[in-house]
Order: structure tokens, then C-alpha cells, then sequence
């Protein structure tokens, strides 16, 4: 499908558009299929980025997360030594610190959703994408706009604003807005929709189950309104929608296809049937759902000739530029097609401005991390965090009434060192004597109820199970010796027990005795300095759920 460059959402004006296909025109063979691949930067060196991405002309990046100075000076040196200007990519779903070191960590995507203002995704789409422009970014892997449907998927969870369709669309929207004050493009994702079973995409093929009547009811009202606001990118994802590929080509066999590898999926669907006209990029091709579905080889120009304009990520960018190549000389893939492809990527390169400007000014730099951006962090958290229950009455905490307070802090992720630490000490500088849990310390407690009651008078819970790629659940794992619970919950009973969520907002279906329960969505210092004040009755909470904390399990809720 010829793309419109004057349309939505790239509306080139006349140069622009001679730019296009000047730059087209003047492009080789090589050049042509270096421009389809975004890779990942793992090194700043000089001669890496060379040798291992000029070599290949390719036509974006992603830079690994680091500091903010390394960064723009990678990205700087690429502008400067690439023929045609580069789309420089970053995660930027929760601030930028997905991106940048030392950037601002804002709060999760679900956080928002909680507090049900609009204004908070405008702000995180600015304070993101500003400190990821300062560096170089202008392309934005966010927002998700996939809603919360299932409980039991262990990769959208707190990335969601939540299960209603029409308040992500009102989020996404919003961060959009944010993002293009910043001139940042962002890139939808994930279609055809994740969320809805119970898999994750980097380990298998994820299916969008639902009929094309559901699916129209809730994706479709998302997609339509950002294609109508002038989303510039989709990202596509390793998700099969058999109901669609099927409606739309009934001769097609049973099996399961990721969208990334469907003509059906990206030309049928999202360019036909959603109108839309701008730059299809894939989600990361090492990803396990997509390599399991064909031969690399076959499935590196299958992408393309499908429909996507730009191939994210590599196993191998010499092996995957050879694959596209030999696509070609198969028959697999076309020049037309690749010229189509190139052609989107370079309007989309014009709508930003790159063609006139590669780099922001230096002077950016100071945006990053700025008191201004913490100060509506702080607010987001303040907003979000969520009482789900209190049915026994244990809050507020008193460390007159329960000095003596074991903090047991859940999940194994790299931030539960920090969060722990900092934690504790929040916590005696209220008052009271705290305990964090070790499991080889508590030995003395397994066999016996007053060797417990004798150390404790409360207990207090720190859920911070992240949902991560390469994970098949985000759920508690317990530790437990000869099959006694040791830091498992034994002891509501015996004193009194609070249940707080940094993460996964579900975890009272693992933890249904605990009555005091807790949603924070995020766990960046600002939530933790917000929850403090609640916990404390020197606040109130203000979030309301913006997905089932329940689990449809009734007995939950009591």
C-alpha cells in the first residue's frame, strides 16, 4: 500500500516530501535494506558503533540504558557519521530511567490509571520523552496502550492503565500529547494486543483470543482514536489474532501465526481495516515467540513483505542482513516492497524534523532529572496508591501500639536491596524497632507460635514482584523448610498483618488471609515516601483500582 506522506500522520509539506525521495532515489541496494533494521547499541566505543551499525546503514537504534552523557555522545557520533539521519529509539513507558541512569523514574503506567487523571500520562509523556530528547531519543516505545484483561498475564500488569478501554485510550492520548511537545514520535504498541491470555511473547507465540466483535469493542476503540490523533508508529507484536486472519482470509490453516509474520495482521487489519498510514515496526525479533514460528532466514524478509516497515532488534545484524538480502534474491521480498518500507522511514524521519536537525541543543541536558519532574512524581504517587481493604482495622500503623516490626520485603528483583533499606530506615525514623526478614535467621520461629509473638508485634509486607520479559508468572514464591511456612503468612492471627504491592496489583489472590491490603503500582522512592504518610494516618488514600484487585474471587474481599 503506497503510503501518503501529505496524510495522517506524517502531513510533509512539499520539501519534505522532495527530501523523501531524493533520499530514496540516491540510496543503494545496501542502503536500502540497512534502513529496515533498528538494533540495539550495547557500547558507546567509537569503532563498535563504526564497524558494528554504520557498516550496516542502518536506519535506527536503540542505546542500552545508561548514563545521560554517554548516551548523547553515542548517539551524537551516529547522527554525525550517518548518511541519513537516524530514529533513535528508547523504552520510555515509565520516565526515562528505562533509558537513562539517571533520569526520572515516574511511576508505572497503572499508577496513572489509579488515580484516573489524564493530566498525570501528559506528564509522564513530557517528563520522559523531554529528558530522553535532551540525549538524542525521538522515538518513543510507549506508550502501552494493551488493557489489563487478564490477571494471570505476567508481562502488561502494571505496564496497563488498566481494563477499560476507553480510559487507555483517554491515557494514551494524553502521553501523546507530551511526547509531541517534545517532538518524540511515539509507537503504539502492542498490536494486535497483548493482555488477554496468560503467556508471554518472549517465550512463545501470545494469542488475542477474542472474537472480532470483542476485539472491535476494546482494541479496535483504542487503535481507531490513536490512528485519528496521529500516531506516527505501531509497534507490532509476536500475537496471533486467529479470528481476524481468519476473517480476513478464510483459505488460511489452523495454527498459531505471531502479526509479525501476517500479511493478514499488518496489511489487512491494521492498514485496511484501521486506515492506518504510518511506520509498522516489529517488537524485538530475538524474541522466542517470533523465532519459533519459521526458519530466521525465512522469517527476516517474510516481516517485511507482510508488512512491517522496520525490524527491531537482531540475534545477528550481519546474519539478519544477509537473510533480508537473500529474501530478495528468492523472491520472498521485493524492491517495491522495500521501497515502500524505506519510504515510510524516511517520512517519518521528515515529520520529526530530522532531515533539518539531528541533534537537540546541549543546553537540554539540564532537563534531566530536574526538581520539577520529581515534584509531579511525587503527586502521581500521592494519587495512586490504593487501599483495596482493611476489614480488621490495622491501619494507621502505631509504633506505640506495635514497636517491635518485622518487614519482610518479597520478589528478588534488583531494586529489593534499595527498596528494602530505604524502607527500614523510613520506618525507624518514625519510631519503631524493625526487623527485616532473613531467611536464615528465622529458624527459631518455625516450630513455635510464642517464640514469634514473643519477638513481633506486627508484620509488615513489601510485595515488589516486577513483571519482566522471560518470565511465565509474577506471582509470591514462598520460602518454607520441610514443607512449615517460614516468612509465608502463618501468623495472621497472632499479630497484626499489612500486605502493600510495589508491583503486581494482584497478589491478594496468593495472600487471600491477609485483611489489610495495599496497591502502590510503583516502587520508586516517591511511593515510598507517599506510602510512609499513609501507613503512618498522616494522609489519606486516593487511588481507586483501575483493574479487578479481586481476581473475580469474592471471597477476597473480606
Amino acid at each position: 500500500m503506497k503510503p501518503d506522506l501529505k496524510g495522517n500522520p506524517f502531513y510533509l509539506n512539499d520539501s519534505q516530501i522532495k527530501w523523501v525521495y531524493d533520499t530514496l532515489k540516491s540510496l543503494s541496494e545496501d542502503e536500502k535494506i540497512g534502513q529496515l533494521f533498528c538494533p540495539i547499541s550495547y557500547s558507546s566505543d567509537e569503532n563498535y558503533l563504526r564497524y558494528n551499525l554504520l557498516n550496516y546503514h542502518v536506519g535506527g537504534l536503540l542505546f542500552k540504558t545508561s548514563p545521560s552523557k554517554e548516551v548523547r555522545g553515542a548517539l551524537e557520533f551516529m547522527q554525525n557519521n550517518s548518511r541519513v539521519p537516524l530514529l533513535c529509539a528508547a523504552n520510555l513507558e515509565f520516565g526515562s530511567t528505562g533509558y537513562l541512569e539517571d533520569g526520572t523514574m515516574f511511576g508505572q503506567q497503572m499508577a496513572i490509571g489509579a488515580t484516573g487523571e489524564s493530566k498525570h500520562a501528559y506528564r509522564m509523556g513530557y517528563v520522559s520523552c523531554r529528558e530522553a530528547a535532551a540525549v538524542g531519543c525521538n522515538f518513543a516505545f510507549a506508550p502501552v496502550s494493551d488493557p489489563d484483561l487478564n490477571w494471570r498475564n505476567p508481562i502488561v500488569n502494571v505496564r496497563s492503565y488498566g481494563s477499560d478501554p476507553e480510559k487507555v485510550l483517554d491515557m494514551c492520548r494524553a502521553y501523546k500529547r507530551g511526547a509531541d511537545e517534545n517532538r518524540v514520535a511515539i509507537s503504539v504498541k502492542h498490536f494486535p494486543g497483548d493482555g488477554v491470555d496468560e503467556v508471554d511473547q518472549h517465550l512463545l507465540v501470545s494469542v488475542n483470543s477474542l472474537s472480532v466483535e470483542e476485539w472491535e469493542q476494546i482494541y479496535a476503540i483504542i487503535y481507531r482514536g490513536l490512528i485519528a490523533d496521529g500516531a506516527m508508529s505501531f509497534m507490532v507484536g509476536h500475537i496471533d489474532q486467529p479470528e481476524w486472519r481468519h476473517k480476513i482470509n478464510p483459505e488460511l490453516p489452523e495454527g498459531t501465526v505471531p502479526a509479525t509474520l501476517s500479511k493478514e495482521l499488518m496489511d489487512g487489519l491494521l492498514r485496511e481495516h484501521l486506515g492506518f498510514n504510518g511506520l509498522i515496526i516489529t517488537d524485538a525479533t530475538p524474541m522466542v515467540g517470533y523465532n519459533c514460528a519459521m526458519k530466521r532466514a525465512d522469517a527476516v524478509p517474510t516481516t517485511i513483505a507482510a508488512g512491517a516497515d522496520m525490524f527491531l532488534f537482531n540475534k545477528s545484524l550481519p546474519e539478519d542482513f544477509d537473510y533480508m538480502k537473500d529474501g530478495i534474491r528468492r523472491g520472498i521480498l521485493t524492491w517495491d516492497r522495500v521501497d515502500e518500507a524505506v519510504t515510510r522511514i524516511l517520512a517519518m524521519k521528515a515529520a520529526l524534523g530530522l532531515n533539518e536537525k539531528r541533534m537537540p541543543d546541549a543546553s537540554l541536558m539540564d532537563t534531566i532529572g530536574c526538581e520539577q519532574h520529581h515534584i509531579w512524581a511525587r503527586e502521581l504517587a500521592d494519587n495512586a496508591i490504593t487501599l483495596v481493604k482493611d476489614t480488621e482495622g490495622n491501619l494507621p500503623l502505631s509504633c506505640k501500639k506495635t514497636r517491635r516490626l518485622l518487614v519482610e520485603v518479597l520478589g528478588g528483583c534488583a531494586s529489593e536491596e534499595g527498596i528494602a533499606t530505604y524502607m527500614c530506615d523510613k520506618l525507624r525514623a518514625e519510631g519503631f524497632e524493625v526487623t527485616l526478614y532473613q531467611p536464615e535467621d528465622f529458624s527459631t520461629y518455625q516450630f513455635g507460635v510464642k517464640p514469634f509473638t514473643d519477638s513481633f508485634d506486627a508484620v509488615l509486607y513489601l510485595g515488589n514482584v516486577e513483571n519482566a520479559s522471560n518470565k511465565t508468572t509474577n506471582r509470591i514464591n514462598w520460602f518454607t523448610f520441610w514443607g512449615h511456612g517460614n516468612n509465608v503468612p502463618w501468623f495472621v492471627h497472632e499479630v497484626p498483618t499489612v500486605f502493600v504491592s510495589l508491583a503486581n496489583p494482584y497478589h491478594l489472590v496468593d495472600v487471600p488471609m491477609i485483611k489489610t491490603y495495599i496497591n502502590c503500582y510503583s516502587n520508586n522512592r516517591e511511593t515510598l515516601d507517599a506510602l510512609t504518610e499513609k501507613l503512618m494516618g498522616r494522609d489519606c488514600f486516593k487511588g481507586i483500582s483501575p483493574v479487578d484487585p479481586f481476581c473475580a474471587k469474592e471471597y477476597l474481599r473480606y
